[in-house]
């Protein structure tokens, strides 16, 4: 006697994936900023860079090494850490605290362009304003992101864009970098076949 075999349960398959910005793509936008922070910094006179882990470190890295290819400028280079200052600490799991770097000349009186690799929400810079004044009055702060997604729920706005990518809020943008994933691209994933 046979017996029917049961049903096997269905395997979801991964969402779709569209690749927006391939490595070619990424290292002439991380050019472009770079030349728009020198343009609108007058040469990136007293501008300290503060990278947002994970991602905005090896991109406030990036941004200072092109600056200093463009123009031979040194352009100091930090870490933020915002963990402590987020406004989601009890409604996600532990994490563990980063590390804060600050530039030896320090932020006061410096204008400080914190860098992110993606900007929906607002809320991350936020916790990196309300973590920056801790450490210093810098004379202004100005934001570069990599990609701005749209979604704000606060009046944040970045100075440098690389790519304004228009999402749903059940797309979610992918950011890999070499320095910390192996490869550069950034991805929109999810939301309807592509």
């Amino acid at each position: 006697m046979a017996y029917p075999q049961a049903a096997q349960p269905a395997v979801a398959s991964p969402p779709p994936a569209k690749v927006i910005l391939t490595s070619a793509d990424l290292h002439r936008v991380v050019d472009r900023i770079a030349h728009q922070i020198l343009e609108k910094t007058q040469g990136a006179d007293r501008t300290v860079l503060l990278g947002i882990p994970t991602r905005g470190v090896p991109l406030a890295r990036r941004l200072a090494d092109r600056i200093r290819t463009f123009e031979g400028v040194e352009v100091p280079v930090g870490v933020l850490d915002i963990t402590l200052y987020r406004d989601d600490l009890r409604l996600r799991a532990t994490r563990a605290v980063g590390h804060t770097e600050v530039p030896s000349g320090g932020i006061d009186g410096q204008r400080v362009v914190l860098v992110d690799d993606v900007l929906f929400s607002g809320r991350t810079v936020r916790a990196a304003l309300d973590a920056l004044s801790d450490l210093g009055r810098p004379s202004s702060v100005q934001l570069a992101v990599l990609v701005d997604r749209g979604h704000r729920e606060l009046p944040i706005r970045a100075d440098y864009v690389g790519k304004n990518i228009p999402t749903s809020l059940t797309e979610s943008v992918k950011v890999t970098l070499a320095e910390s994933d192996g490869a550069d691209e950034v991805k929109l994933i999810g939301g309807a076949a592509q």
